[in-house]
């Protein structure tokens, strides 16, 4: 039985939403804070073929189960060990981010990716999911203006690709309302900041 608190953090390219996670860190200091796909030592040797810029050649169906295995370790070694400690988890992207991008932008289709993702987490899911939402344009300027920014292979896709991801989380917010939150990305890091620890704190309270 979980008892923790389990937040992902989810959004476009360039949203902004790491930096807001390592603020967020520092204001609930008693977090663990951790990341997909990653986290863990196997999962991130995972994440080295799925971002690697040479990998131009991946399958988007050999993606989407690469996400899912990294996701599956990532969850079994780290995340559930600690909601069932009782801690709060914050982990910058999960299973809506394979919805969006694999199942929406990729074609796959939103439930086939699900379906996939439902035997890697066993519906093990977050109680809040913050999407950070900006405009594409306004996305991949922040990469390309963040010199110390990791660009990896998914950065390199086109305008059009980077639309699709955006509008495959509007769907998901359709289907998960009361789950996901949306906040606008647009504004200043410290607007950002403010609205995301009041939503997590209002979350917290209930």
């Amino acid at each position: 039985m979980n008892s923790g608190v389990f937040i992902t953090f989810e959004g476009p390219d360039g949203a902004g939403k790491t930096t807001i996670l390592s603020m967020v860190a520092n204001h609930f200091k008693e977090a663990m804070v951790t990341r997909e796909p990653g986290g863990i030592d196997i999962a991130e040797q995972i994440r080295k073929v799925i971002l690697n810029k040479e990998n131009t050649a991946m399958d988007p169906r050999t993606e989407a189960l690469l996400y899912a295995a990294a996701r599956r370790q990532h969850l079994i070694e780290k995340v559930k060990p600690a909601l069932e400690e009782g801690k709060m988890v914050l982990c910058d992207r999960f299973v809506d981010s394979s919805l969006a991008y694999q199942g929406y932008a990729r074609d796959l289709g939103i439930d086939e990716v699900w379906s996939i993702n439902q035997f890697a987490i066993e519906m093990l899911m977050p109680q809040l999911t913050i999407y950070f939402d900006i405009e594409p344009e306004l996305g991949l300027k922040r990469i390309n203006k963040n010199k110390e920014r990791e660009i990896n292979r998914l950065d390199l896709e086109n305008l059009e690709f980077h639309q699709k991801v955006r509008d495959g989380y509007y769907l998901l917010m359709e289907r998960f309302p009361d789950r996901i939150a949306r906040i606008d990305a647009s504004g200043t890091v410290e607007e950002v900041y403010e609205q995301t620890v009041k939503m997590i704190k209002d979350k917290l309270a209930k």
